[in-house]
């Protein structure tokens, strides 16, 4: 682990306090729901107070190992470059060990600044399992398919999360209305608040985001001292259920029953997660200073408040006896009412939100079809909506609220999702031990099994949940890992084709000597997924119109295993071909959490680091013909296809203090049309996709059928690039795949 910097106490208090209303949430209302779930119906609270106590401690020791001890302490950090979340394991991963199944890596990639291990490749001791995971494709096929599963239930859970957050707030109803009232005025208000809160998100968190710290501040504290009356007034001696012997009591006496109603138990631990997942956002002192000073102990007193009421209170006449409003005072419900959803709104925010992320991060490992991003913040990066995503989570989430009608359902569907993405984090952070940390597989294995256990233990009960609720994340979990592993699939085939199928470098150089070629004034994009040859989709597209752009600059849009690029190392530029004719290829660089650009900055970016490519490759014949000595480089460098410089922070800056005449500097000049201004059209391909004869059903239907379906109802290249409609040629090509 690499030593983490010291930031100021101050910064560290201000970012503790931010992150309590995008971070905490989630977590800060399970206690509206953990009881009522964990009581509806496998166990009853009797007047032994066994049951209650047993489950208070359960929630004590599994808010303390899990969220405390595995998150706090161990799983933070294991960050990549400050962020968190399922991609930056894998990507630290991808990093230590040869493991991505992308095939568009390079070499230069590695000397990204952000691209930093742990320690030296030199130094670093190669493990008998980095080299199982190198040597055996089956294995990395496996380790995708698990952060794939992870990513599913993380957008299952921002399904799940709003509408049992919404819906039990606002259950507080029941207390004050009749039967009948309540069945037809809590469903609705419900629906109401949900479609309120999905038709904000298109202004971005930042627009309201100054509130929600100080919501889930105020429900933090209301929640304390409400924990605190109930103690003191009710039973002073809960504590002692803090005891891990009440555990087992808890289960020798409710046996099968018990372990069943763990599924509501784990939901003591919803929003965990987000701790790691929004790191990058805060940092690990800030966010584990707020955890440990004020949420967990606040989360530990509403559990034995809760609890010391309930131990006094056995009358069960009706479900919501066991919820949490009757344990608020009745000269306060209101309040704590109002408080409570509007701390449930703030907390579905961040899930929904983190869902955006996560499918922004599945786009760049091509495991996602393509959406539109907007990006709402020009000052805070990462806050993005994505419009498509938006409406379909709203849609299901009014769904699963009138469909389920009631908190044990929806509790069981959402702690499978939540127990989930908690197993998926251990086995990756476990690897993250082992291949980058570099610590014994004895200490990874410990982890693994501690963590993994509890976990599975929750898991389990959450399973056999799976006609009462739990169907529902493993549905959707299905749908979304089927398109996901189509699109992965199906895009390194196209890659392989097109690289298969690439045009040879003599092919273009001889271009420009047949008759009836015609070099036109401007600059040609040709948007590629190639980084290196020229693509079959050019060929195509001189065959049918004999003329292509006096500049010609083939462009790749690739993603590398690091969360952000520096602007200044974005675009790797290089000479395809010899100078006098003009091609180039520019790989423009992406992390799994940086946003693209807007086409206009996109456009002007790109030709002025090919401007300033061309005249630094102009400026080194310059100084190699004055004589530069030791720092002259090869000159067949640049004339080799791929020889690619990093425009920003590019070596060859040593020669501009050289003084260059105004003949060569720039063959930019020579694209520009006669009224002055750069001419930038694209051709990119439009490629309907189908399988090679003989191929089995399967295969048919999923390339054929679903591939194409995919394609042809969401989002184009061009689109995600920001493309104008007016300067796009599409290029039509069919993959046999």
């Amino acid at each position: 682990m690499a030593p983490r910097k010291r930031e100021p106490w101050r910064t560290t208090l201000l970012l503790a306090y931010q992150s309590l209303g995008v971070v905490y949430g989630d977590l800060s209302i399970s206690p509206l729901y953990v009881y009522k779930s964990t009581f509806a119906e496998d166990i009853t609270h009797s007047e032994t107070n066994e049951e209650i106590f047993g489950v208070l401690s359960f929630v004590f020791w599994t808010l303390t190992l899990i969220p405390l001890i595995k998150y706090v302490s161990i799983v933070l950090r294991a960050d990549d470059n400050g962020e968190g979340g399922t991609f930056a394991l894998y990507s630290l991963i991808c990093r230590h060990a040869n493991v991505s199944l992308l095939p568009n890596r390079q070499v230069a990639d590695e000397e990204l600044s952000t691209y930093k291990l742990e320690y030296p490749p030199e130094v670093a001791n190669r493990s008998r399992i980095k080299e199982w995971l190198e040597k055996h494709k089956t294995l990395q096929t496996a380790l995708l398919i698990m952060v794939m599963i992870g990513t599913c239930m993380v957008i299952g859970d921002g399904v799940l999360t709003p509408a049992i957050s919404v819906f039990s707030a606002v259950s507080g109803l029941e207390l004050s209305l009749s039967r009948d009232q309540h069945e037809y005025a809590v469903i609705p208000i419900t629906c109401v608040i949900l479609v309120f809160l999905f038709a904000l998100q298109h202004y971005g968190t930042h627009r309201v985001g100054f509130l929600f710290a100080p919501i889930v501040l105020a429900w933090l504290i209301c929640m304390s001292m409400l924990g605190l009356y109930n103690i003191i007034h009710w039973n002073p001696q809960v504590y002692r259920a803090l005891n891990p012997y009440y555990m087992l009591k808890f289960l020798r006496k409710t046996k099968k029953s018990g372990w069943m109603s763990l599924g509501g138990i784990l939901l003591c631990m919803t929003g965990s997660e987000a701790m790691f997942a929004d790191l990058g956002h805060f940092s690990y002192s800030a966010i584990q200073l707020a955890f440990t000073t004020l949420v967990y102990p606040a989360l530990i007193l509403g559990y034995m408040g809760q609890a010391a009421y309930l131990s006094k209170h056995h009358t069960l006449n009706s479900t919501y006896q066991i919820g949490y409003y009757i344990s608020v005072p009745e000269s306060v419900r209101w309040p704590v009412l109002v408080l409570a959803i509007l701390a449930s709104v703030v907390g579905s925010q961040a899930i929904i939100s983190g869902t955006f992320s996560i499918i922004n991060q599945s786009q760049s490992l091509s495991c996602f079809p393509r959406v539109k991003v907007v990006h709402t913040s020009e000052n805070i990066h990462g806050q993005i909506y994505i419009p498509e995503i938006n409406w379909l989570l709203m849609v299901l989430c009014i769904a699963v609220t009138v469909g389920f009608r009631d908190t044990k359902h929806m509790g069981n569907a959402s702690g499978l999702a939540v127990i989930t993405v908690m197993l998926v984090t251990t086995c990756l952070t476990s690897l993250v031990i082992m291949l980058c940390w570099h610590r014994s597989p004895a200490l990874a294995l410990v982890f693994f099994l501690f963590f993994g256990s509890i976990e599975a233990l929750y898991f389990s009960a959450s399973l056999i949940k799976f006609r009462e609720g739990a169907w529902l994340p493993i549905m959707l979990a299905l749908i979304l890992m089927a398109v996901m592993f189509i699109w992965h699939d199906t895009t390194i085939k196209k890659y392989e084709f097109d690289l298969h199928n690439k045009v040879t470098l003599e092919w273009l150089l001889a271009l420009g000597d047949k008759l009836g070629m015609v070099r036109v004034p401007g600059i040609g994009l040709v948007y590629t997924d190639l980084t290196s040859g020229v693509p079959a989709n050019f060929s195509r597209f001189v065959t049918n119109l004999p003329a292509f752009h006096r500049v010609l600059v083939f462009v790749c849009v690739k993603s590398v295993p690091v969360p952000h690029v520096l602007p200044a190392e974005r675009y790797l530029v290089g000479r395809v071909g010899p100078a006098g004719h003009r091609s180039y290829r520019c790989i423009v660089r992406y992390g799994y959490r940086d946003v693209h650009q807007d086409v206009d900055s996109f456009e002007a970016e790109l030709v002025e680091s090919l401007a300033t490519f061309i005249k630094l490759d102009a400026l080194y014949h310059r100084c190699s013909d004055a004589g530069s000595g030791s720092e002259q480089l090869d000159d067949g460098r640049y004339e080799r296809e791929n020889a690619l410089t990093v425009i920003g922070t590019n070596p060859l800056r040593r020669c501009l203090s050289y003084e260059a005449s105004h003949d060569g500097v720039s063959s930019v000049d020579a694209a520009r049309s006669p009224n002055g201004i750069v001419e930038v059209p694209a051709a990119a391909a439009a490629a309907p996709v189908t399988k090679k004869p003989g191929s089995s059903l399967l295969k048919k239907l999923a390339v054929g059928v679903g591939y194409n379906f995919l394609r042809r109802n969401c989002r184009g290249p061009d689109v995600v690039l920001r493309v104008p409609p007016a300067s796009l040629l599409e290029v039509g090509m069919v993959y046999v795949l």
